[in-house]
Order: structure tokens, then C-alpha cells, then sequence
């Protein structure tokens, strides 16, 4: 005689066992589902990435390197584009300021692009936006101010050059040339080739003693060569001689 108990434990057991079977084949359908759904999300040949489209105002970005850029680091599908890692490549290239990146289903990249502004040339080989900020960049073609200085003094280059700017615009007298010393003495020179030495302290009011004189000394039979403005009252004035005209 069969123990009920014993027929019962059995059972009990092959139940368990079958649930653990049906699980175990469950998750591995999962897993397969899982690694097949991957695969077909990263194929660029069934969701690829058709449109890439840029907007915002720029002149000197290259949209079509840019692009090239884009899709040659990208090379998956729309799924499986890493938007941070475009981010990072685009803000990267020289003449980006700012970028903002997105996707957009089911095909389509949007980027939005912010160009950098240059206002003046640094030390040669680097250039200004207006918040005194460096960046490097070809600006062959763009006729810049000349802005040099020790490093770490950019803003304040920028700051003086801005002010003393506004101060000659009523004069038809733009600079050309500010040189900022590492003791922060101020140097200028004029697009019509007059130099200005404003040293230190007071530089502002010592280029509008400039400009309220200049009337005077543009009415003598020699140009103008330079200006020396160093003193509490007064200006010291070169003058170009025909030897210096000549050569």
C-alpha cells in the first residue's frame, strides 16, 4: 500500500520543479527577446538616423564637416545615437559657443547652434567673444582690433578696449592696437598710425585730454607720431619728421 503522504510530496515536487522550468524558460525567452530587440534597435540599415538638422545663426561653422563629424562618431541608429556624446563633439569645434541637441522620432537629429562672436584678436593666435572669453579660430578674412596682454588679463583688455572705444567714436579715430603691459600700463594705437601712451592710472581720462587737444595738434604743419600722456597735466608729442614719411 501506497503512503498518500509519499504520492502527495511527489507531486508537490514535480510541481515545483515544472514552475522552475517554465521560469527558467521564460527568463531565456526574455534574455533572446531582449539581445534580437537590441540588435534591431542598434542596425542603422532599419532606423536610421535620415535627418540631421541644424538651425540658429552662423557664418563660419561648417555645417557639412560638422555633419560628417556627426555621422562618422554616430554610426548606429536613431536608438542607439548617445545624444551627450554629440553634444560634446559639436560644443568642441572652434567656432561653437553653445549647442543644444536632441532627438526627434522617428529619424531626425535637431541641433541648435550658437556661434561664437569674435570681437578682436589675442596675442595673435587666439580671438575674443564679448565676454572676454578666448577661443582659437582662423578669422584671416576679418578685420579685428589687436588686443594683447599678459595671460588671465583678457576681460580687462576687453573692458579697456570696449570703454576707450566708445570714448573715440565720435572722433572717426578707431583702434587699431591696445597693449596692456604686465604692470597694466595701457598702449594704444590709432588706425590713422598715431600712438597713444596712456600708462597706468586714470587711462580714460587721460585719452579724453587726448581727444580734447587733438583738434590743436591736427592743425600743425607735421602729423602726429605719438602721444604721451603720462603726466598730471599735459602730454608730451612726437612728430613724424619727412625722414620718417619717407622710410
Amino acid at each position: 500500500m501506497v503512503s498518500t503522504d509519499s504520492s502527495g510530496a511527489q507531486y508537490t515536487r514535480y510541481q515545483l520543479w515544472s514552475g522552475v522550468v517554465f521560469l527558467l524558460l521564460v527568463l531565456a525567452g526574455l534574455i533572446v527577446g531582449g539581445v534580437k530587440t537590441y540588435a534591431w534597435m542598434q542596425d542603422e540599415q532599419r532606423m536610421p538616423v535620415q535627418v540631421v538638422d541644424f538651425s540658429g545663426e552662423f557664418q563660419h561653422v561648417d555645417i557639412t564637416r560638422l555633419e560628417r563629424l556627426i555621422r562618422r562618431s554616430q554610426p548606429g541608429s536613431f536608438f542607439a545615437l548617445d545624444v551627450n556624446e554629440v553634444y560634446r563633439l559639436v560644443e568642441a569645434q572652434p567656432w561653437i559657443y553653445r549647442a543644444s541637441v536632441r532627438k526627434q522620432w522617428p529619424n531626425r537629429l535637431k541641433i541648435y547652434l550658437v556661434e561664437q562672436t569674435p570681437v578682436a584678436k589675442w596675442n595673435e593666435d587666439l580671438l575674443l567673444n564679448p565676454y572676454g572669453e578666448t577661443f582659437s579660430a582662423k578669422a584671416d578674412d576679418l578685420d579685428l582690433p589687436r588686443l594683447y596682454g599678459p595671460g588671465g588679463s583678457e576681460k580687462t583688455a576687453l573692458e579697456g578696449y570696449n570703454a576707450m572705444q566708445t570714448l573715440l567714436a565720435t572722433t572717426d579715430m578707431p583702434i587699431a592696437e591696445l597693449s596692456l603691459s604686465e604692470r597694466f600700463a595701457w598702449q594704444l594705437q590709432l588706425k590713422n598710425g598715431i600712438e597713444l601712451n596712456l600708462g597706468r592710472q586714470e587711462f580714460i581720462d587721460r585719452l579724453q585730454r587726448f581727444i580734447d587737444m587733438y583738434p590743436l595738434l591736427a592743425q600743425q604743419s607735421k602729423p602726429v607720431r605719438y602721444v604721451d600722456l603720462r603726466y598730471d597735466t599735459g602730454l608730451a608729442v612726437g612728430w613724424n619728421t619727412d625722414d620718417d614719411e619717407q622710410s
